[in-house]
């Protein structure tokens, strides 16, 4: 029923009609399934007026023997292309009814109960956590349903969150006062628990260690001030002060032992690792402060105001046990030091350096820097007594302060560097990515970060460009082909294909998810030092 003539190039068609013969310069357009239309070939500037029918041509005078030619012409039928466009929807600027939560996100931000939860529709899906495979999740709008079917109105269970939520507080609160009850009820009947993993910590490793300087330090503390008391020497106060400091600093680095081994929480969600860094920076600033401070101080005051040194016999005696029992401590550490870089395929010096046990660290350089500290002392107290000069025991009140203020500008520096975040070594980055480039589902990794959390736990990120081929081929060889081919054949419609389409298309995508999950295990499995692997799809 077209009776339209048509040109495309130098083709021209002519209307099957009686009238005079007629020469049609129209364009050929295509109209879409979706109402669309589309102009093919070159645009025609003068037609401009969209209400233009599709009749409208240009006539042109022919001569009058061109009549008997367009009777002999032949009639052509009209050619219409037509070009299937799928719709496209419109989601808006927030569309969450195909999301999925889980049932603990449901009961409590829906205020539901776990048996409303059993009406709905559960979903199998791939689990984020290595312990499970799948886990069960809810269609968010059938949470929603469900609980403005159980509450009433939107209203009703606004008002229910924020009950809970006062509740919530109020819970806390009492939770802290019963806390505090419970540690006085302890206290007053015994406590019977058996040892925590906490309390087990320090009677191995580091934690031993420490202890062992925090007795060793509090007796050469007693001891020392005595000698002080007795002699008024200024080394000797030196040497009390900075035994003080070591107690103190240590016992705090025991403080950080114990926090570190907290269970990660929802405010901290990667745990509690750096409060040993934490402990030993604040350890560093507490030798500068205390122990560096006062024997500067008081071999200043010892230079501007002499006094005379009474008999140093005992002074000699406490530091000569002073130097065993320091040199003791310093061998336990130098002997966890040695174990704990073995394990690590690491040098003594690069694991120092490195600051990868900071407490061991602390406990190391404290008593290297109090065996040096004892014979700088016992130096300059041998040379006082054998001149009768004073000046000399100011000086050596002077040498420990500088031994002590090296000790701790050295800690802080470290303590300091790991806390920031530092990255891994180049060689370690390096077998990393390689791993990760010689798998064959990864095209390319960019913008590769390794970071350093502290106490061996390293935190990976990479842009992973993944080879879409290899990640459907791998979808494929999961599936019956013979099936899929039947699937495919019986595809006629546009809503046919729609449907095929989004499925296999989930299905693919959660085969791209179960590849990063398998490049991640990987990474944790060959690299035990790879707590977290964040890997990014590019």
């Amino acid at each position: 029923g077209w009776k339209v003539s048509m040109k495309s190039g130098s083709l021209s068609y002519i209307l099957p009609s009686n009238r005079l013969p007629v020469q049609l310069m129209s364009q050929v357009r295509v109209y879409t399934s979706n109402g669309q239309k589309k102009d093919l070939g070159s645009e025609d500037t003068n037609g401009s007026a969209r209400g233009e029918t599709l009749h409208k041509v240009e006539t042109g005078r022919q001569d009058t023997n061109n009549a008997g030619q367009k009777q002999s012409s032949p009639k052509q039928p009209i050619q219409v292309k037509v070009k299937p466009v799928l719709k496209k929807r419109e989601y808006g600027p927030k569309y969450t009814q195909n999301n999925f939560i889980t049932g603990v996100r449901a009961i409590n931000e829906f205020c539901l109960k776990s048996s409303d939860l059993d009406q709905l529709r559960k979903i199998k899906r791939r689990s984020p956590h290595d312990d499970t495979e799948t886990f069960t999740v809810y269609l968010r709008s059938d949470v929603e349903a469900k609980s403005l079917e159980v509450w009433g109105s939107p209203e009703a269970l606004a008002r229910e969150r924020k009950r809970r939520k006062e509740a919530e507080i109020k819970y806390r609160e009492n939770l802290f006062r019963n806390q505090r009850l419970l540690w006085e009820y302890k206290e007053f009947f015994g406590n019977t628990k058996p040892r925590s993993s906490t309390a087990a910590m320090f009677f191995k490793g580091p934690g031993k260690v420490v202890m062992v300087a925090i007795c060793i330090n509090g007796l050469n503390f007693f001891f020392k001030l005595l000698a002080w008391v007795y002699t008024g020497s200024a080394s000797m106060f030196s040497e009390a002060i900075h035994s003080l400091a070591d107690t103190c600093n240590q016992a705090l680095l025991a403080l950080g032992i114990s926090q570190s081994a907290r269970t990660p929480d929802p405010s901290h969600p990667y745990g509690f690792t750096n409060m040993r860094y934490i402990a030993s920076l604040i350890s560093g600033v507490g030798i500068f402060m205390m122990g560096a401070g006062l024997s500067w101080y008081h071999g200043i005051m010892g230079l501007l105001h002499p006094h005379p040194v009474e008999s140093l016999l005992w002074a000699y005696c406490i530091l000569a046990g002073s130097l065993v029992s320091e040199g003791a401590t310093l061998l336990v550490a130098i002997n966890e030091i040695r174990r704990s870089a073995r394990a690590k395929g690491l040098s003594f010096y690069q694991y120092v350096v490195q600051s990868r046990d900071p407490s061991t660290n602390v406990v190391l350089l404290e008593d290297a820097a109090a065996v040096l500290s004892v014979a700088v002392a016992a130096t300059c107290m041998g040379l006082t007594s054998l001149t009768g000069n004073p000046y000399y025991d100011s000086v050596g009140s002077l040498g420990v302060g500088t031994l002590l203020g090296t000790v701790s500008a050295f800690l802080i520096y470290t303590n300091t560097e790991a806390l920031l975040g530092r990255s891994i070594e180049p060689e370690q980055l390096q077998r990393l990515t390689e791993l990760l480039e010689s798998d064959p589902v990864v095209r390319a990794i960019h913008d590769v970060k390794a970071t350093d959390m502290g106490m061996s736990k390293v935190r990976f990120k990479a842009e992973v460009d993944f080879d879409g081929r290899v990640v459907t081929r791998s979808y494929l060889e999961k599936q019956d082909i013979e099936q899929l081919l039947q699937e495919i054949q019986q595809v006629k419609t546009l809503e046919e294909l729609e449907a095929f389409m989004l499925k296999h298309g989930e299905n693919i995508v959660d085969t791209l998810g179960a590849e990063v999950d398998r490049l991640e295990k990987d990474l944790k499995q060959r690299n035990p030092d790879v707590r977290h692997v964040d890997l990014e799809i590019l």
